[in-house]
């Protein structure tokens, strides 16, 4: 019987770890496949930071203010690299205006 417990509780660990490492190397993959396909991509410094970050685990909205934070940099200038990302189809602008106005990745 304890024997029987120890089992159930090892394989209960194991599949998470399983899960988990399944989860990590999905979303490897699909940074390296992103940077594959744009492989021929001029892109700056923060907008290759910024671009990494929403593949290892960036939650929230992207807004100018944020990307000008992260990369150290005015408002200005990252609206400009956010602009430019736009225009090369590798963000795109969602819904909410104003001052919500934020920007996700184009994954597909």
């Amino acid at each position: 019987m304890l024997f029987t417990a120890w089992l159930l509780w090892f394989l209960d660990c194991f599949d998470r770890a399983l899960s988990s490492t399944e989860e990590t190397l999905a979303s490897v993959l699909a940074k390296a496949r992103f940077w594959e396909n744009h492989r021929d991509l001029a892109v700056n410094e923060r907008q290759r930071k910024i671009i990494n970050m929403q593949f290892d685990g960036f939650f929230g909205k992207f807004t100018s203010g944020k990307w000008a934070k992260i990369g150290k940099c005015s408002t200005d200038t990252a609206l400009n690299d956010i602009k430019d990302l736009v225009e090369k189809g590798i963000l795109r602008k969602n819904d909410e205006g104003g001052r919500s106005t934020n920007y996700s990745l184009v994954t597909e």
